[in-house]
């Protein structure tokens, strides 16, 4: 049985407070030991095991839970970057621009789209995220949204069917015809390869009992529940999610008292996810995560990344957004990035680092990780373990 000890390390955070100080359980002069990719042991550097076949000096830098992003859209072709230009040149956002991306989905092979997700899978590792979620909803016919989803399943375990993304361009004068196929011969082509079901509740998109339709559908076929919800309107989908059990409800942009309120009783069950990198790449109003956070909402922070509206893949980068921009602190912004994000796809092996989880691991080229938000931009992500496997 190989195994690893990470030493020196500076700055641990844990996201186990009763390993360490604070909600992120922060340890100074920490040690981590890695056996068969899970942590075996944390402690004081001083006091770790003698006995293992590899040692890695951290240096007196900072280590971290590795990212999990609750919420992307990588099975695409495709590019929209004159429609970015025309955005920032003055041009609104609206949800019609999906179209644009589902004839080049369509249009691609599969090989072109796998070679797509991996790329974009790749490139998140890079920058520290070692779960990833990802969605179909770009090809918005049977064959199209199962083949989407069955190579989303090549890249991650965390697959979600979004059939109901927008209503397909042939059913253009029949949304409801849409609704039934979504939730007949489309999930019964979906289902075998997804884990959740989404749907884009939002004008533009989908109303509220059409979504209550596509989710109640879904959980029947055994999928759990998320929901895109009040993004670029008050609406009925955050409250939905929570009615409907979901594991998280996504955007939260314009909320009300009563969505604030009923985010903050589902604490335990439906996760206020905010996606920072929309607002970034739409010039819109970001999420007030300081008013979830206060109410007792648990939020999660992640890259939506999509080739329309948010077309990133750092999760540090959302993280520095969210400090300057939404109301977090640096520590509320590293946790709901690794252990926010855990908790919106109802994972506890991961999003943190106590015996037993999975070595997910992030060493930061910086003493802190405060350095995420304090040095915005700046590729400070040093070398990344994934499943105790050094990847990076």
């Amino acid at each position: 049985m190989s195994s690893t000890l990470i030493t020196g390390i500076g700055s641990l955070v844990s996201n186990d407070p009763d390993l360490g100080s604070g909600p992120l359980g922060l340890l100074a002069d920490a040690a981590v030991v890695v056996e068969q990719g899970r942590i075996a042991w944390v402690g004081p550097a001083a006091a770790a095991p003698d006995a293992t076949d590899q040692v890695f000096d951290a240096a007196g830098r900072a280590v971290i839970p590795g990212f999990v992003d609750s919420h992307s859209h990588l099975v695409f072709a495709g590019d929209r970057t004159a429609e970015f230009n025309a955005r920032m040149s003055g041009r609104a956002y609206t949800a019609g621009g999906i179209r644009t991306t589902v004839a080049a989905t369509r249009a691609a092979t599969d090989a072109e789209l796998d070679a797509n997700v991996a790329r974009y899978v790749r490139e998140a590792l890079r920058q520290g995220t070692t779960v990833i979620e990802c969605k179909s909803g770009y090809g918005l016919t049977v064959e199209d949204e199962a083949r989407a989803l069955r190579i989303a399943a090549r890249h991650t375990d965390e697959v979600t069917y979004l059939g109901a993304h927008v209503v397909a361009p042939e059913f253009a004068d029949d949304p409801a015809g849409y609704v039934d196929l979504v939730t007949g011969p489309m999930l019964d082509a979906c289902a075998p390869h997804a884990r959740w079901v989404d749907v884009f509740c939002e004008r533009g998109a989908f109303d509220g009992d059409q979504a209550r339709a596509v989710l109640r559908a879904g959980a029947e076929r055994g999928l759990t529940p998320r929901i895109h919800a009040n993004q670029l309107t008050e609406g009925p989908g955050v409250q939905l999610g929570v009615e409907l059990g979901a594991a998280s409800a996504d955007h939260c942009t314009h909320l009300t008292d009563a969505d604030v309120a009923a985010l903050a009783d589902a604490a335990d069950t439906t996760v206020a996810t905010l996606l920072p990198g929309a607002e970034f790449s739409t010039r819109a109003r970001y999420p007030d995560a300081r008013r979830l956070l206060d109410a007792g909402a648990t939020v999660a922070l992640s890259t939506d990344c999509n080739p329309g509206s948010s077309f990133t893949s750092s999760v540090p980068f959302c993280i520095a957004v969210a400090v300057r921009e939404m109301g977090m602190t640096p520590d509320e912004a590293l946790w709901s990035a690794t252990a926010g994000g855990a908790a919106a796809l109802r994972r506890t092996d991961v999003g943190r680092v106590a015996v037993g989880a999975r070595a997910d691991l992030v060493l930061l080229d910086a003493p802190s990780h405060v350095h995420l938000a304090y040095r915005p931009g700046v590729p400070l992500v040093a070398a990344v373990w994934a499943a105790g496997v050094r990847a990076v």
